[in-house]
Parts: structure tokens; sequence; C-alpha cells
């Protein structure tokens, strides 16, 4: 049994998974949105999954938002301002008292998908998260890419590419100016089209053209950014997760919208949707640890 953490701004969820990697249990609850009170609730959390389980695990893998600095060991960039510059990995091993792995959420979606999901077999693959915000991950023979300063897949703080005259510059909440996160999240969806996702997408199925240009010009943004990963890393799939995920009707003028940006007269890449939905965080987390490592 191996078990599984995803820390989210809103909630936590815990996991226990068996050697095939099918859900034994898995619990949420809503993340206190305080450092102390938020590394009590993943403890506790984790008791509860074992005592329903009925068995102790050795190990815990837990995926959050941000990540570790390989100088500090503290956390940085994650979107929870209220984590950064926290002891997060120390403060975690000393409550849950064993050994303990701490991966960003989207390296985690990625494995999750890569291991025994929708790009299940493929030898790269890049994961993406649309939801609240935006984030990526790389994978490569099942096997996270962290980069050497460990920041591999941050796709969502690079800028919005090839931007257009009404494209006004924004400012992200990591300082930095035009991340795609404002750009391509459910956020910055509403942002720039007053719509929330599910709002959007009902719309624009029931013939809605405000609703409809709106997911074109998302899908279009989406392409540009993506078109930047193709070209660099050219992976065999794309997968995607977040809530902007299930809009099934942004990935045939996605493709399309690729192929006009990509770098090359043919796009083998597929772009695929995720296959265990909000299970992959906490499942990509579980599989931190290889089986012999959790036995």
């Amino acid at each position: 049994m191996r078990l599984g953490v995803d820390f989210g701004g809103t909630k936590i969820e815990a996991a226990a998974l068996d050697s095939t990697g099918e859900i034994l249990v898995r619990q949420r609850v809503p993340n206190p949105g305080n450092y102390e009170a938020s590394v009590k609730a993943v403890a506790d959390l984790t008791l509860k999954i074992e005592s329903e389980a009925g068995a102790k695990t050795k190990v815990v893998g837990v995926g959050m938002p941000g990540s570790l600095s390989p100088v500090t060991g503290l956390v940085r960039n994650s979107n929870s301002v209220w984590l950064n510059g926290k002891p997060f990995f120390e403060d975690l091993k000393a409550a849950l008292g064993k050994p303990v792995r701490v991966e960003n959420d989207a390296n985690c979606f990625a494995l999750s998908e890569a291991v025994d999901g929708a790009a299940a077999g493929a030898h790269v693959v890049f994961g993406v998260i649309i939801g609240t915000g935006c984030g990526g991950g790389v994978v490569v023979d099942q096997k996270i890419v962290e980069g050497a300063s460990g920041i591999g897949g941050e796709w969502g703080h690079t800028p919005l590419p090839w931007k257009r005259e009404d494209e006004t510059a924004i400012r992200d909440w990591c300082g930095r100016w035009d991340c795609l996160e404002q750009w391509i999240s459910g956020t910055g969806l509403k942002r720039w089209s007053g719509m929330d996702p599910h709002d959007c997408a009902t719309r624009a199925a029931a013939g809605d053209a405000t609703a409809i240009a709106a997911l074109d010009q998302l899908a279009d943004r989406i392409a540009r950014g993506l078109a930047v990963v193709v070209n660099i890393l050219d992976p065999e799939v794309i997968v995607f997760g977040g809530g902007l995920s299930n809009i099934d009707a942004l990935y045939p003028s996605l493709r399309g919208k690729l192929i006009a940006h990509v770098f090359s007269d043919v796009v083998g890449t597929k772009l695929v949707k995720n296959q265990h939905g909000d299970s992959s965080g906490v499942r990509g987390a579980a599989w931190l640890w290889r089986p012999e490592e959790a036995e």
C-alpha cells in the first residue's frame, strides 16, 4: 500500500493505493488556509486513511502548489502564498513521523497520467493543468524531470507568446508580466471574457456567439503557449487536467491552432484529456515512491 496526498489551495485529499494503482481508500478535507493548521490536517488525514485501510504505510508522497528550493529547502513559487518561505518538507516529516517526498502538483498529475493514465506508454509526456491557475510538468520514461533548479515544467509562468495588440500587459501574482496563467487559466478566462469556464462552455454549446468566440480565443492562446513547448520538447503526448480540460470543444480547435504555430510541417504530438480526473494529483503523489520503496 502507498499513500499520496494532494495538497491543494482549497482542499487536501489523501488516498491509499494498492500495488496495481487502484485506490483503496480516499478522503478529502478543506484546507484550513493556515500553515500550522494545514500541516496538522495532512497528518490527521494520513492517520484516518491508514485506519480506514487497516494498514500503516512506510512512506508518504505529497503534491503541492509551488516547489522546494534546492538551496534553502523552503517552499517557493506557490500561489497559496502563505506556504512560501515555510519548511513544509521538514515539518511534514516531523508531523507524519515517516519518510516524505514532496513534489509540485502539476508534476504529480503528469506522472500519474504517464504511469497508467491517458499518456501511458509514451516516452516524453507534458502534463498541463489549466484550472484556477496554470501549471505544467515534464515526465520522461515515467520519471519526473525536475531540472537543475527544480522548476522543470513551470509553463504557467512563461509569457504569452506572439502577443496581439489587444492583449494588454497584465501583472501576475508572482510579480512578472503576462504570465500564461493570466491568460489561459479559469481565473484568466473570467478576467478577460467575464464568464467562468462552466458558464462559457454551457453558453457556447447552446450556440451563444460571444461564448463561442471566447472559447476560440482561449484555444488560440493555449495553442500559442503549447507551441513553444512542442518546439523545445516535442513530447509524444500532452495531457490536460484541471477544470478547463473538461471543455471537450477545446480539443479539436486546439490541434488546428497548434499546427499553425509549431515550427514543423507536421505535429505528431497527441493532445488528450486526462484519464484519472481529479484523482490524478493524489495518485501521482503516491507514485513518487516506487513499489519496492513503499514495502
